[in-house]
């Protein structure tokens, strides 16, 4: 959802993606006046890396201009934060992203989807559908996530973690 939102910004409303021979769906255009092209792999989500490592063949771009963004289940509903490197903390998406590109350098906006609850399954957690509680929140949460991704491309991101990571709304 938030990489739909950052493909309207870049390219206006209506904007679609189109399929590349990478393995995406992709749409180019400019976020903040920078040239982005947003990727949406074709793949699941656990088999992510070909695409991505595909992609950034295609373009000559290296891991540490690629930005993920990716569900986040230890952080809270809603709540943003960005990082460049790191581990993979169980997320099968970024596992084989940092095996397809090699390495673990690429940035990422992590979007919070909180804890399943009780024993629940955290892979039958993550296929779920929003709450409608959630499903309240989430356009603000979304254009939130969108908007630090935004910073990181455009700002940096010391400046886009100052942004989103405080603040009177900090999470």
């Amino acid at each position: 959802m938030v990489t739909g939102l950052l493909a309207e910004r870049a390219c206006g409303p209506g904007a679609r993606f189109k399929a590349h021979r990478s393995g995406n769906e992709i749409a180019e255009g400019f976020l903040a006046g920078v040239p982005v092209t947003v990727a949406w792999p074709r793949s699941y989500m656990n088999l992510s890396g070909r695409p991505v490592a595909a992609l950034s063949a295609f373009y000559k771009v290296p891991p540490g201009r690629i930005a993920v963004v990716h569900d986040e289940l230890d952080l809270p509903f809603g709540s943003v934060r960005l990082k460049l490197g790191g581990g993979e903390g169980g997320h099968n998406g970024l596992r084989s992203v940092t095996q397809a590109v090699g390495t673990r350098d690429y940035y990422r906006v992590r979007f919070g989807i909180g804890r399943p609850p009780g024993r629940m399954d955290p892979a039958a957690f993550v296929l779920r559908d929003f709450t409608a509680a959630e499903r309240k929140d989430l356009p603000f949460l979304l254009d939130r996530a969108a908007d630090a991704a935004e910073a990181l491309v455009s700002k940096g991101l010391a400046v886009a973690q100052n942004l989103y990571h405080a603040g009177p709304d900090a999470d």
